[in-house]
């Protein structure tokens, strides 16, 4: 299926074509103005699943032809807001389950903002249908769902961006080319990444009715069923491992692959975590609520700790990474970076980029991530780039499924109390016969488990 061509007649003014030309230059402003609407359904329409839905629609004109959810009252809330955003005014089609969906509609773009035990399956449907897919981070729940991804992507070569994009935030990009590649930090042996954030939502709430309009059924999926107690939307369904991977695969997985991205980092060489429930023990949450992972390469530890209890080290970055240079320091966050030279030279400091001139609309969206908004359109720009270009996006799905499987592979090394080395080119934790067959999870009926050589 050809995607888009680009019109090179046509000048698309205002902020989209400026943030185009800023970012990929005069080639920017062909990209943004296609010959025909792109064609995207959107698979999970919740908070963020609508949040990446309307950054694209800010930066090139598309046709959002069908959203799918589980959630009824959901699903109608967010064709009505899809109907005021897109130009064409139109109300997308319907659906309550995304294999009807994608069997319906031929689609430029999928993106898929479900909870995390649905992403895997359904990218790799929206791929086999001919779609490029945007994923949300983390793009798996166990490290064989994420090679099935990756296999997927390369055996019908489409374009999979994973939304990592803290390689698109303007201040984490300006850290990465005038404080790291420019030498600054000297040769770098340690880095530390952390989250204090008190997310954890350990509450108690009683086991109730499903309610007429949410498919539970449909929701759960591969998933274990838990008795239903209350809708799962927004932070109740990361609460429990059943669904995703606690904070290591919700949080860690955005700054280690950061961390990877600026020094250039593949696999680690091995892995190894300690943790668990130690103070949260109150509620229905079974996520560690203190843990620490080492990612280690040679002659470089990247230490990860979060807990959701007490207090930051240092409040101005409660969520980030340090990188530590024999020259010098950088720390850095989702709003801010600080370089520290080791001596008498010049500290440097950048702050969040924010464009709310450019974009009035969004100082009026419902739990927008303001900070988050200008990295989330340039993630889209890049995305369309590579779909333009047949190229790999600054997010490839196999860089997305690097971090997150190494997020999973320090739970399992949690669990099991033992560090562990992955090969990926043998798909085994090397001489760990038990480890190994945590590699993938056990799919709940009729739902089948992706298998990367049977994509």
């Amino acid at each position: 299926m050809e995607t888009f061509n680009i019109n090179r007649r046509h000048f698309l003014k205002g902020a989209a074509a400026t943030l185009a030309l800023n970012s990929l230059g005069l080639y920017g402003i062909d990209l943004i103005n296609p010959l025909a609407p792109l064609r995207v359904g959107l698979i999970g329409a919740g908070w963020y699943g609508k949040s990446d839905l309307f950054r694209l629609i800010q930066v090139v004109p598309v046709e959002v032809i069908a959203l799918c959810d589980v959630d009824k009252n959901m699903l109608n809330a967010a064709a009505k807001l899809v109907s005021q955003r897109q130009k064409s005014g139109k109300t997308p089609k319907l659906y309550g389950d995304y294999r009807k969906m994608l069997a319906e509609n031929q689609l430029d773009i999928v993106l898929i903002g479900t909870p995390d035990h649905w992403h895997a399956l359904q990218a790799i449907e929206a791929i086999k249908a001919g779609a490029n897919v945007y994923v949300q981070k983390p793009i798996s729940v166990d490290v064989m769902e994420g090679e099935a991804m990756v296999a997927a992507a390369r055996k019908y070569n489409r374009v999979v961006q994973v939304g990592t994009q803290r390689k698109s935030t303007p201040h984490l990009i300006d850290a990465k080319k005038n404080i790291v590649d420019a030498g600054l930090l000297g040769k770098v042996s340690h880095v530390e990444m952390c989250c204090y954030y008190h997310m954890r939502n350990n509450g108690n709430p009683p086991v109730e009715p499903v309610p007429d309009f949410f498919d539970y059924e449909m929701w759960t999926g591969p998933a274990p069923m838990r008795p239903y107690d209350g809708l799962p939307h927004i932070r109740w369904w990361r609460t429990f491992m059943e669904y995703g991977n606690g904070i290591m695969g919700d949080m860690c997985v955005h700054m280690f692959d950061t961390v990877r991205w600026m020094l250039h980092l593949g696999w680690p060489k091995s892995i190894e975590s300690t943790g668990g429930i130690y103070v949260q023990k109150e509620g229905k949450s079974n996520i560690a609520d203190t843990q620490t992972a080492v990612f280690k390469y040679d002659e470089l530890n990247c230490v990860w700790q979060h807990r959701s209890w007490g207090t930051s080290s240092n409040p101005d970055y409660p969520w980030s990474f340090t990188i530590y240079g024999e020259k010098g320091t950088l720390i850095a966050s989702t709003m801010r970076y600080d370089f520290i030279p080791d001596g008498d030279g010049q500290k440097i400091h950048m702050d969040v980029v924010y464009e709310k001139e450019k974009y009035p609309e969004d100082l009026t969206e419902e739990r927008i991530e303001l900070n988050a908004a200008p990295a989330t359109r340039l993630h889209m720009l890049n995305f369309l780039e590579a779909i333009d270009k047949k190229s790999r996006p600054v997010a490839d799905i196999e860089e997305g499924h690097i971090s997150t499987a190494s997020c999973i592979l320090a739970n399992l090394s949690m669990q099991t109390g033992r560090e562990l080395v992955y090969n990926p080119s043998k798909r085994q934790i090397i001489g760990d016969k038990e480890a190994n067959a945590l590699l993938q999870r056990p799919y709940r009926k009729p739902w089948i488990h992706p298998n990367p050589e049977k994509v």
